[in-house]
């Protein structure tokens, strides 16, 4: 077994690998080549593959999280590895060179996910269990037409929308979003990297509701092929309780479906109630559930 720094041409390997362990998670082959070849800025991102007789069998990544105020925050991403080869060691070794790279950093407290599974893995290498995050899936087929909007509002794909305006609102909703570190500090220059410029973005199905010139709500739409993943549907606050969440999300879905979209997925702390509502209106239900797993480093 051999552990490594990732390389461009993992990527095909990373995602198959990914689509055995976690097939809820949507990312294409292009998209993750571009993770590892240029990484977010100033998160001081790398990733790690673990190697059997030239297979990839497991991967992690680690980073600084540049999305938040809190000081010394860091991320241990995605540690997983191939059902065929565990219990040989392959996920402490990733695990180490994950908190080996954080470590010099300035990291103090580093953040990850665990399946119920993977929990035990978890506590022993100091992790303490923490927030619940349920995945879900729908069949596009079966989603309700979207309601109708209300005055004085426009439908709009992204294709048609300011940037800067999305990310404006982005930042407005991400404030107050449930998790274990405030999500308050996301730059317009990581916003473009992390969502506009993804190569996964669909921006023709992804979703802007606009007033005035401003972005009042918003769907995402990441895409692989016939799947796609609803990346973040948010409302900012001062806008929030008159259904326009739901009108964004409700007609991104009809115009992924309409390009040939056969199932989304999504995720939400299971302290979102609202958002948690929406969906299983929508018809999403429950495929998998995560933990978040902190841990302090000294």
């Amino acid at each position: 077994m051999t552990i490594r720094v990732a390389r461009p041409d993992d990527a095909a390997d990373v995602v198959a690998l990914r689509a055995l362990v976690f097939p809820y998670l949507v990312r294409s082959v292009a998209s993750t080549r571009k993770m590892i070849t240029e990484p977010s800025p100033g998160e001081d991102w790398t990733a790690f593959v673990a190697e059997v007789d030239g297979a990839v069998v497991g991967w992690v990544s680690a980073y600084r999280d540049g999305q938040t105020s809190e000081v010394g925050s860091g991320d241990v991403s995605l540690l997983h590895v191939h059902p065929g080869h565990r219990g040989r060691g392959i996920g402490s070794g990733l695990l180490a060179a994950a908190l080996d790279h954080l470590a010099p950093l300035g990291i103090r407290r580093v953040h990850g996910w665990a399946l119920a599974k993977g929990l035990p893995f978890a506590r022993r290498h100091g992790f303490t269990a923490g927030r619940e995050l349920r995945y879900s899936a729908v069949e596009l087929r079966s989603a309700p037409p979207p309601p109708a909007a209300p005055p004085h509002v426009r439908l709009s794909p992204l294709t048609d929308v300011d940037p800067y305006q999305v990310y404006l609102a982005n930042r407005a909703a991400a404030v107050d979003e449930p998790g274990d570190v405030p999500r308050d500090a996301m730059t317009y220059e990581s916003f473009r990297y992390e969502v506009w410029d993804n190569l996964g973005l669909d921006r023709e199905a992804s979703t802007a509701v606009e007033a005035d010139g401003a972005v009042l709500a918003f769907s995402l739409v990441k895409r692989d092929g016939d799947r796609m993943w609803s990346d973040y549907t948010a409302t900012v606050p001062e806008n929030r309780g008159r259904g326009l969440a739901r009108l964004a999300k409700t007609t991104a879905l009809h115009r992924a479906a309409a390009s040939g979209v056969r199932v989304a997925y999504t995720s939400n702390d299971a302290a979102n109630a609202p958002m948690l509502a929406i969906n299983e209106a929508l018809g999403y239900r429950p495929v998998a559930t995560q933990w978040s797993c902190l841990r302090e480093l000294p």
